[in-house]
C-alpha cells in the first residue's frame, strides 16, 4: 500500500458512503411512493423530505402522464447519479 493510498483511503471511503446513503435514501422513497406509505408517519416524511432535497435538480424533470412514472424516473435518475458518480469519484480518489 503506497503513502498516497493510506492517505486517501479514507476520504474515498466517505465519498463512496455519503453517495451510497444519498441513493439509498433517494430509493427507499421511491420503494415508500410505489408500496402507498402513509404520508402522515414521521418516517415517510423524513424521507420524503430528504429525497426532495437531494432529487431537487431531477424532481419533475420527465413529463409522463402518470405520477409513478415521473417519481421512478426523476428520483430513480438522480439516484443513479448520486451511485455512479459517487463511486466513480471515491475511485479516482482511491487510486490517487
Amino acid at each position: 500500500m503506497s503513502a498516497n493510498t493510506r492517505r486517501f483511503g479514507p476520504a474515498a471511503a466517505i465519498i463512496a458512503v455519503v453517495a451510497d446513503v444519498a441513493a439509498f435514501i433517494i430509493g427507499l422513497w421511491i420503494l415508500m411512493y410505489l408500496l402507498d406509505a402513509n404520508p402522515g408517519n414521521a418516517l415517510v416524511d423524513f424521507v420524503h423530505d430528504s429525497s426532495r432535497w437531494l432529487a431537487g435538480w431531477s424532481h419533475d424533470l420527465f413529463t409522463f402522464d402518470e405520477e409513478w412514472a415521473r417519481v421512478v424516473c426523476g428520483y430513480g435518475l438522480a439516484a443513479l447519479v448520486y451511485f455512479a458518480i459517487g463511486n466513480f469519484v471515491a475511485n479516482r480518489v482511491r487510486q490517487y
